[in-house]
């Protein structure tokens, strides 16, 4: 102990002032002495011996206090930067220096404490807002971004954080917005506008200071509602309503002016009554299938953000339409042919079972009801490395499955072939030969290919007949 003291002394000088404060604490004395050696009270060398005692004296004094002072500074400094420095490994032997340990380590157990709270609060707080589905973004005095959630992070990219509002958003209006809110004109703002990127969207902001009370540099929050799903909806809803009341209004009209016409000039005509009341019932069909025609397409746009996430086996979807089919294909003496070019277990699919099920089935449909009588009606499947490109969607990549359903029948003309899928649309050739119809059938299928991003394309010649082909993903 002796040894490593000796050590600390060279350590001590080197490192703090102990020579310096053994000197100046001996300083009076030597003025003293050098008093009395003038005034040849005590010889010189006496003063000197004398002198040196007294510095020897201090320096023994001074020592173990400034040693363990030395010691304080370096825990305190471990303390600072997260040493693990043990308090027990410290050999003090002043009563005041173990008490001023003793309180450092109360005090850093306490801001320690602190420390750990606040950050578990902190990851709290950031979770919580993570899992908002909004956006929303922290902003400083100068409208530089300091926190965002996962939602504004997935939107905007995750480096969004070393960003200004300025230069993330192009809307003049917005950024006048959040001036106001930051100068203190206005303690919140709500608006309304666009952006183009990443995607074309409407937004609708809400700018709102923070409370006087907070701490940090974050002065004002936004937070962020996309408009574009819910606008998109209430357009469906009012779509939905237009088409529905044009096209009920006619068959409507057509069974209330038959029953006005049995309830006064037809009341006793046996004859009109019976050739009236098909027609009435031709006309309820008719409603009754436009209707379910288009719940189904409501129904299906609403479902266009949710990926399908279900096993579906292509060949075996096939061969259960064949079979619901094959009684109406009979009564026009049409041979349905379920055909496959890959092993069965080779078929299967990421989609949604029963809207597969429901395209296959509806232009199987079509191609019993347009096709000539005496053919056959081919449906096959194939493996394809990619899906056609659409100029209107987007489609998924890597391999799909192509079913192209077949039949025998008029040539398609070009213009209507790029009418097809249009609601409520039908050709004339079919409304002379009056076929019946809603006109929906292949605007289903088009909403069913754009949620499996998928791609429906036709062909049409006088030879072969007219092939619907659907493509869908391996993968959703």
């Amino acid at each position: 102990m002796k040894l490593k003291r000796r050590y600390a002394l060279f350590d001590i000088g080197k490192s703090s002032k102990f020579v310096d404060r053994t000197l100046s604490l001996s300083l009076p004395s030597a003025l003293v002495f050098a008093m009395l050696a003038a005034l040849k009270l005590i010889t010189p060398w006496l003063a000197v011996i004398s002198y040196a005692c007294i510095i020897i004296f201090n320096a023994v004094l001074l020592f173990p206090i400034t040693f363990e002072l030395q010691q304080l500074k370096k825990y305190i400094s471990s303390l600072a930067s997260d040493d693990n420095i043990a308090n027990e490994k410290m050999n003090l032997s002043e009563e005041e220096t173990r008490e001023i340990v003793d309180a450092v380590n109360a005090m850093h157990r306490f801001w320690a404490q602190k420390a750990d709270n606040l950050e578990a609060q902190s990851i709290s707080d950031t979770a919580v807002l993570d899992t908002l589905p909004d956006p929303i973004m922290m902003i400083d005095r100068s409208g530089n971004i300091l926190g965002a959630n996962l939602s504004s992070r997935n939107l905007f990219g995750e480096n969004i954080t070393d960003k200004n509002v300025e230069n993330l958003f192009e809307s003049n209006n917005f950024i006048e917005a959040v001036n106001r809110v930051l100068k203190k004109e206005s303690e919140a703002e709500n608006l309304i506008f666009y952006i183009q990127k990443p995607v074309d969207q409407k937004l609708y902001a809400h700018i709102k200071q923070l409370p006087w009370q907070s701490k940090g540099r974050a002065v004002a929050v936004i937070s962020l509602y996309n408009l574009t799903k819910a606008l998109k909806i209430e357009k469906m809803q009012s779509d939905f309503v237009a088409n529905a009341s044009h096209e009920l209004r006619t068959p409507l009209a057509i069974i209330s002016g038959f029953i006005e016409t049995l309830l006064t000039s037809a009341k006793d005509d046996p004859d009109a009554r019976e050739k009236f009341l098909k027609v009435m019932k031709d006309q309820a069909e008719y409603m009754s299938s436009l209707i379910e025609n288009l719940l189904s397409l409501s129904k299906i746009e609403l479902s266009q953000d949710q990926r399908p996430n279900q096993q579906v086996n292509v060949p075996e979807v096939m061969n259960e339409v064949k079979e619901a089919l094959t009684l109406k294909a009979q009564e026009r003496h049409i041979n349905i042919r379920a055909v496959t070019e890959f092993a069965p277990e080779e078929g299967n699919i990421i989609a949604d079972r029963q809207q597969v099920k429901q395209i296959v089935q509806n232009l199987t449909d079509n191609a019993i009801k347009y096709g000539l009588s005496n053919t056959d009606i081919t449906i096959r499947a194939k493996l394809v490395d990619a899906i056609p490109a659409s100029k209107s969607f987007n489609v998924a990549e890597g391999p799909a499955v192509a079913i192209a359903i077949n039949n025998k029948g008029p040539k398609i003309s070009p213009e209507n072939l790029a009418r097809l899928t249009e609601r409520f649309y039908r050709m004339q050739e079919h409304k002379d030969l009056n076929i019946k119809g809603t006109g929906l059938g292949l605007s289903i299928a088009k909403q069913i290919v754009i949620r499996h991003r998928g791609n429906l394309t036709v062909s049409s010649s006088g030879y072969s007949g007219t092939t619907f082909t659907i493509y869908l993903p391996k993968q959703a």
